[in-house]
């Protein structure tokens, strides 16, 4: 629901962590003014295209991946486009992109309860959403309007992750907490929802993203969340 909260970092992790239990795992960028999964996996340009649409992008290891910058000329134009356009050109991406034999995808949507997410959960038939949220107290709120969309379409919510949670001291091991205490297991039990992941602040996390190496993370961050992600999409199948 909120900006700045790591949703696309979430993404790319929670693709690479599934991808590493044998899966076959597919990202959608649908953040269209905002795309970094091209940057976080160190790809630039789709496979190919053919009649049938375009060949999404190839992670080295084997994410296949589509992203409006895989399309753009520079990766740093701005893609100035009103709320319509942008939601029809996620919907391509679902409809004219030759994914091939994906068991998950994951679809990293913008901020908010606007276009792209309306449009992402009208016209993508979703198992679930995850959403990503930090300590800060105002966040707790912005959690309840994503929950409450999420309920008002019908959209299960698998659970809960909480990013930027503490960083690690490197010499006593303590937990700071850096942006206060966290509400989010208030948040989770108010709605009843599961608590499925606590990001810290990981400085070598973040310099894999940057340099385009998130699939060679070493943590174990969100295996929980990718078990319960795949005991939960199962039931619903």
């Amino acid at each position: 629901g909120k900006g700045g909260v790591g949703k696309s970092t979430v993404t790319s992790m929670l693709a690479v962590a599934m991808a590493k239990t044998g899966k076959r795992v597919g990202v959608l960028d649908a953040d269209i003014t905002g795309p970094s999964a091209p940057t976080a996996f160190g790809v630039t340009e789709c496979q190919g295209a053919s009649e049938e649409g375009l060949y999404p992008a190839l992670s080295r290891g084997g994410i296949q991946i589509m992203s409006i910058n895989l399309l753009l000329d520079d990766p740093a134009s701005p893609v100035v486009w009103r709320g319509p356009v942008i939601a029809g050109t996620v919907k391509q991406f679902w409809s004219d992109t030759i994914w091939n034999d994906i068991d998950y995808m994951f679809i990293d949507c913008p901020p908010g309860t606007g276009d792209v997410p309306l449009t992402v959960f009208q016209s993508i038939p979703l198992d679930g959403i995850v959403i990503v949220t930090s300590p800060q107290e105002l966040v707790s709120m912005i959690v309840a309007k994503a929950v409450n969309m999420a309920n008002m379409m019908n959209i299960p919510v698998l659970g809960l992750v909480e990013n930027m949670s503490y960083v690690k001291c490197p010499d006593c091991d303590k937990e700071i907490k850096v942006f206060g205490e966290s509400h989010i297991e208030e948040v989770a039990d108010k709605f009843g929802l599961d608590m499925l992941a606590r990001i810290p602040i990981d400085p070598k996390l973040t310099a894999l993203v940057d340099k385009g190496w998130i699939e060679m993370m070493q943590n174990d961050y969100l295996d929980t969340a990718t078990q319960v992600i795949i005991n939960r999409t199962q039931k619903l199948q």
